[in-house]
């Protein structure tokens, strides 16, 4: 089978990003093993960062331990020896073998394996400017540093992913403005060209905006293309979640290719590469 990487459609190239490290649908999220084999590959690969209590961070998704790992409590208030001896859940709650890792650990998986060129791993930094302090900026700053060509920053509150990437400024950034109070606007008045125009403009410096694919959808639906200015801006965009692979979201992902999007967001990158191309 091809690797679940792309899918080429008239003259556009769409990359298929591995949602928090998964390849299948039946893959549990941010292991190691999976997150080496995406970027050997090249592919496009996504996990997200929360703050831990000795001002690091994990590679978890939730502020709560209990659903993603062995441990109970916040994440915030965990030291970084503790949650290294946390174990993974499956998406079923079972416990893995496979433990929890701190962003210093996956830049050293990285620094040892080499990516391969054109992978991209997107650390999607799940906090608020409010949740950093200097040191978290500083330890940020030390793990992604040497290995910064493989990674994109991205998040949903611009001010926290600016203070991050100006202590690394080899690092790629991203900005999803589909949070807030852009959104609230965008919700209250229907207007998708004020919208993509604020978020270009509060991301000047960013390679790719990340839009909640039913947004960009809605979009067509009002008649305006929400791809063309972002592209027009001389960035890419990224169109999230694809959570399953069904007859309704294979035609949603076909719009989404037609209206040439860069990047698509899937849980299960295998199997929608392979229903699409069929």
């Amino acid at each position: 089978m091809a690797h679940p990487l792309h899918i080429d459609r008239d003259g556009h190239r769409t990359w298929l990003k591995w949602h928090r490290a998964r390849r299948k649908a039946t893959d549990p999220v941010f292991t190691g093993a999976r997150i080496l084999e995406g970027m050997r590959l090249g592919a496009s690969v996504e996990v997200d960062l929360v703050i831990h209590a000795d001002h690091g961070c994990a590679v978890l998704h939730n502020f709560e331990l209990d659903k993603e790992t062995t441990g109970t409590g916040q994440v915030r208030d965990t030291a970084a020896n503790v949650l290294r001896d946390l174990h993974l859940r499956d998406n079923t709650g079972a416990v893995l073998p496979d433990r929890v890792m701190l962003l210093e650990d996956l830049c050293a998986l990285l620094a040892e394996q080499p990516p391969q060129e054109g992978a991209l791993l997107q650390l999607d930094f799940k906090e608020e400017i409010a949740a950093l302090d200097d040191r978290t900026i500083a330890n940020f700053a030390a793990s992604v540093g040497p290995v910064a060509d493989a990674f994109i920053l991205s998040g949903g509150d611009i001010g926290a992913i600016r203070a991050l990437s100006a202590a690394v400024p080899a690092l790629r950034t991203g900005y999803d403005p589909c949070y807030g109070a852009s959104l609230a606007r965008l919700q209250a008045t229907g207007d998708f060209a004020a919208f993509i125009g604020e978020a270009v403009e509060a991301a000047p410096q960013a390679d790719m905006i990340y839009l909640a694919f039913e947004l960009v959808l809605a979009a067509q639906d009002a008649g305006f293309d929400i791809v063309t200015p972002i592209h027009a801006a001389g960035k890419t965009i990224d169109a999230w979640t694809i959570r399953q692979v069904t007859p309704a979201s294979l035609e949603q992902v076909e719009r989404l290719l037609a209206l040439k999007v860069d990047q698509i967001t899937t849980d299960d990158p295998e199997g929608l590469h392979a229903a699409l191309a069929a």
